[in-house]
């Protein structure tokens, strides 16, 4: 896995969101996805599209064509997710695999399946809050800045904890997803099967 950064294990005075309550609200803007881990997911869009909304399941509009490099990024370029106008979500906008119930459709559709509920999920998905440095290091961004934005992961807590400690199950599977490989991404998108 990508090296944590040694702050990771300072105890900070945070919890987790609030999901379901919180509404999902950080998939308001759709994510940025591996080209290798778009091939992954549109290889299994006949089971992933019966999960989605009616109007989202058409595997073409899943993805936007523009991409970008990403270091990090197995294949070297990332592609954002679709973004739908939705008036009921935070910010108005949500992710096209974003169901009306706040579940992810990929989760929702890896666990119909039997695979691990984040099987399809995007790296950055299942590692947000989290991020990756310049050097590819796990990060939690400044605390400050987490906890004044009103869609962030991250709530205030009275009790110190570590991020370490919060995001163990993430931090455990993207270990073993994605094992260290001159950065953080794995040598095969399938990796989880």
């Amino acid at each position: 896995m990508a090296r944590a950064h040694p702050h990771l294990r300072q105890p900070q005075p945070i919890r987790r969101c609030d999901w379901p309550a919180c509404g999902a609200a950080c998939c308001f803007q759709g994510v940025w996805v591996d080209e290798a881990e778009i091939a992954d997911i549109l290889a299994h869009a006949h089971l992933i599209a019966p999960h989605l909304r009616a109007e989202d399941r058409t595997p073409a509009d899943w993805f936007q064509p523009r991409r970008e490099p990403d270091p990090h990024a197995l294949s070297g370029w990332v592609r954002p997710t679709t973004v739908r106008d939705d008036p009921d979500h935070y910010r108005g906008t949500r992710c096209i695999f974003l169901r009306a119930d706040f579940k992810c459709a990929l989760q929702v559709a890896a666990e119909a399946h039997g695979q691990h509920p984040w099987r399809w999920k995007p790296f950055y998905c299942i590692l947000h809050p989290l991020d990756l440095d310049d050097a590819g290091r796990i990060v939690l961004p400044p605390v400050d800045a987490l906890l004044a934005e009103p869609a962030s992961c991250v709530r205030p807590a009275q009790e110190a904890r570590s991020p370490w400690d919060l995001f163990a199950a993430e931090l455990t599977y993207l270990g073993a997803r994605f094992p260290k490989n001159d950065g953080a991404r794995p040598a095969s998108p399938a990796a989880a099967s």
